[in-house]
């Protein structure tokens, strides 16, 4: 699907992460092979277009969007509410993640190395103790996972309950999530600590943030204002779990990092 095609909607939000830019990495448009984000780039200017062809904002929007701008967030003509089935048609593009949450659309990069030894080894941990304790089975990204109409998000980790005893395998069989994991890259730690943190909250789910350059977690409780900062260990005991897990996040960090 093009991106707005037939949208006479003037609205627009587009977030990049702090290494997306709009256009190619030279700093023009490479004709023939827009990207996705240029797509939709392109989509805003023709949505101003189709409202009003002689409109001054037309020429602004031109000069708003820098080719090569390499921000984590940059303006926007106008605001666009955008919705978990949007984003689901949107043209895939190698390298490039895309979420929306509360209708804000998320765009990151691909995720580093030593972001990704991080996901795997808690993962691994986080599963094991799951499963054993019959409470849900653990997914990582990339994976949609839609919380409501205008929200779509693949959270680093995450963990579902159960259904009649197996992993869920739809969407419609996921039911109220038991923990989110973010783990913190350059590119997205306002989309983590921020804009995702209250999104997972509302959703009354234990969120955990893992920042990898100062080795600690932060947890996050859905009613909490400030979260509980743990260099070391992390206890998860979540409702309906016979048994709590502690996590020694000391050697996943050392054998994702290196010594300190």
């Amino acid at each position: 699907m093009g991106v707005g095609r037939g949208d006479t909607n003037t609205s627009c939000d587009v977030r990049l992460g702090e290494r997306e830019s709009i256009g190619s990495r030279g700093g023009g448009l490479v004709p023939g092979a827009p990207s996705r984000s240029a797509e939709i780039a392109h989509a805003c200017i023709k949505m101003v277009k189709v409202v009003d062809p002689a409109a001054p904002i037309l020429s602004h929007a031109l000069r708003a969007y820098p080719w090569s701008l390499q921000s984590m967030s940059m303006p926007s003509v106008v605001s666009r509410h955008w919705t978990a089935a949007e984003v689901r048609e949107l043209p895939d593009e190698p390298g490039k993640r895309f979420e929306c949450v509360d209708g804000e659309l998320l765009v990151s990069p691909s995720p580093r190395l030593t972001h990704q030894s991080v996901v795997m080894l808690l993962s691994h941990l986080l599963e094991e103790h799951a499963r054993a304790s019959g409470i849900g089975a653990v997914f990582i990204a990339p994976g949609d996972l839609e919380l409501d109409t205008h929200t779509l998000v693949q959270p680093d980790v995450y963990v579902l309950p159960l259904v009649d005893g197996r992993r869920p395998r739809t969407q419609n069989e996921i039911g109220q999530p038991l923990l989110f994991v973010e783990v913190l890259s350059p590119s997205t730690a306002r989309f983590d600590r921020v804009v995702k943190r209250h999104r997972y909250q509302r959703q009354g789910v234990e969120y955990w943030i893992v920042d990898l350059d100062a080795r600690l977690v932060e947890c996050w409780q859905p009613d909490s204002d400030r979260p509980s900062v743990h260099t070391d260990t992390v206890t998860w005991q979540p409702s309906g779990a016979a048994s709590a897990l502690t996590v020694d996040f000391t050697p996943i960090f050392v054998d994702a990092l290196g010594e300190v």
